[in-house]
């Protein structure tokens, strides 16, 4: 099940260690967990996976919600690993019975789930120091996939894994942000999307066609607008140009600017 119904913790910056590849590097993310679904727990982890996926050079392409059955996991797992450089999965790696995510993720790749020995010293360290017992329940947590390594965090001690490209991390956001944080290093990284925003001050049927006309002549250069409410209660729009490339990035700002200056003259006419 996912146990993202915990508190998000502070925001914390990737860390990286490598200069990017270059290229693109895309990326989805599987959530599991039947009380997301129900709408017991909202999710907190898929906002920040993107933001912080997009500082460090990869594109989050596809997010999918799936129950704790293993069937729908086996099968998200096998198609989204296979259509992306990376998949990262939340939830489902608790003491809990419900708790299958390396059991699907271990069948997907059609490996044996193993004890990792090195789990298992962290979770007895954490046991000794926090008091219990190792049992059972806290056992299911040191499974790992053969041949998968570990992806350790400062939080909570128990740790996540990686199995090629599918890096399975904790429900818990604190515990996920410090998962993302370790793993980061060692992935591969494209070249960053350039973002910049031009608050328009009209409306979004004001400037639709002549912005659809700039993203027409800008091919490379991807422009979205999002209609907003501001401090004046009047409907406004906020356009967003991304590009990784610096110049087409400054061009096509340059002719949204242009546009915004020509649609607000004619309205003042009419």
């Amino acid at each position: 099940m996912s146990d993202s119904m915990a508190s998000t913790g502070a925001k914390s910056e990737p860390k990286i260690d490598a200069k990017p590849d270059g290229g693109i590097i895309t990326a989805a993310v599987l959530v599991i967990g039947d009380e997301i679904l129900s709408g017991r727990t909202k999710d907190k982890n898929i906002g920040y996976i993107a933001e912080y996926l997009t500082g460090i050079g990869i594109d989050l392409k596809e997010v999918r919600v799936v129950p704790d059955e293993e069937p729908e996991i086996v099968a998200a797992v096998n198609a989204l690993r296979a259509r992306y450089t990376y998949l990262f999965t939340t939830g489902g790696i608790g003491p809990t019975h419900d708790d299958i995510t390396a059991d699907c993720v271990a069948k997907a790749f059609g490996l044996p789930l193993q004890y990792h020995p090195r789990a298992v010293e962290i979770m007895q360290a954490r046991v000794a120091l926090t008091g219990g017992v190792m049992n059972e329940a806290r056992m299911r947590m040191t499974r790992v996939p053969a041949g998968g390594k570990l992806v350790l965090n400062k939080i909570s001690g128990a740790p996540g894994f990686r199995i090629g490209n599918v890096i399975v991390m904790a429900g818990i956001p604190s515990v996920m942000q410090a998962m993302l944080d370790y793993v980061t290093p060692q992935l591969k990284t494209g070249a960053r999307m350039l973002s910049e925003t031009i608050r328009a001050d009209s409306r979004e049927g004001d400037i639709g066609t002549e912005l659809g006309e700039i993203a027409r002549q800008h091919p490379d250069v991807v422009i979205g607008s999002y209609p907003f409410q501001d401090e004046n209660n009047t409907a406004n729009t906020n356009v967003v140009v991304r590009s990784r490339d610096a110049q087409k990035l400054a061009a096509a700002k340059a002719a949204v600017e242009a546009m915004l200056v020509r649609v607000k003259a004619e309205l003042a006419k009419a």
